[in-house]
């Protein structure tokens, strides 16, 4: 898999050695919000998964790669996935983990990377992104990143008794500007 570089961060898929730091990104209840996790991941479930990580984007219907620094740290996620070929569309999630990285550029530049990635190498014509809606922060990442509020799902998610409502948002590949 090529390392897609950017300005301050680079993304890079899954080895090996990431198994501490998915194990512990996996098992933080303060994201299983928005993961939809449910019971906490063992290290042999996941290492299970990192062995099979290399697998073809177009087999697996996923893609995760890891978000790293400058100084070569993992410091978050950023999945492709739901990966529909026939219908050039996938849906795209990111995780920047600990706070000192956030509102910083990460999650934006990632975003744009792998947009960009998913549109030029394959070939896909939009990406979908499911965000609560309480998640302000999420919101303002993705529409700074050209994807528009297409929909709400109402009462989608329940957490701690209370049900929040999702919204989907989408990012249809931009035009060629030689047409």
């Amino acid at each position: 898999m090529l390392s897609l570089k950017g300005k301050h961060i680079y993304l890079r898929a899954l080895e090996s050695h990431d198994i501490d730091f998915l194990y512990e990104l996996e098992n933080s209840t303060a994201i299983w919000e928005v993961s939809g996790t449910l019971v906490p991941y063992s290290r042999k479930v996941l290492q299970l998964y990192l062995d099979n990580a290399h697998r073809d984007i177009y087999e697996v219907k996923q893609l995760r790669l890891c978000i790293c620094d400058k100084g070569h740290n993992t410091i978050g996620l950023i999945d492709v996935f739901d990966f529909n070929p026939k219908n050039l569309r996938a849906g795209i999630g990111i995780i920047v983990k600990n706070d000192e990285h956030r509102n910083k550029g990460v999650g934006e530049e990632a975003l744009d990377l792998v947009s960009n990635y998913t549109f030029s190498t394959l070939n896909l014509h939009q990406l979908y992104a499911n965000i609560l809606e309480d998640n302000l922060p999420s919101i303002r990442l993705f529409e700074k990143n050209g994807f528009k509020k297409i929909g709400v799902k109402k009462d989608w998610v329940l957490t701690n008794g209370i049900f929040k409502n999702e919204v989907l948002y989408q990012k249809v590949k931009p035009l060629n500007k030689e047409n």
